[in-house]
């Protein structure tokens, strides 16, 4: 039979890499912007750029 120990050290090593690969899974959804969202600061098509804004 095992010990306490030793079933406690399986369980939270099971838990840190399930919320590992959870915070993984999360970030996969949306990693890469969109074409719309990526070029947005460019204006329209056929119309002058925005100009940059001065920090």
């Amino acid at each position: 039979m095992a010990s306490l120990t030793k079933k406690l050290k399986t369980k939270r090593r099971a838990r840190r890499k399930k919320a590992g690969r959870t915070r993984k899974s999360k970030m996969a959804i949306k990693s890469t912007l969109s074409y719309d969202e990526l070029f947005e600061g460019f204006g329209e098509v056929g119309k002058k750029a925005p100009a940059l804004k001065k920090d």
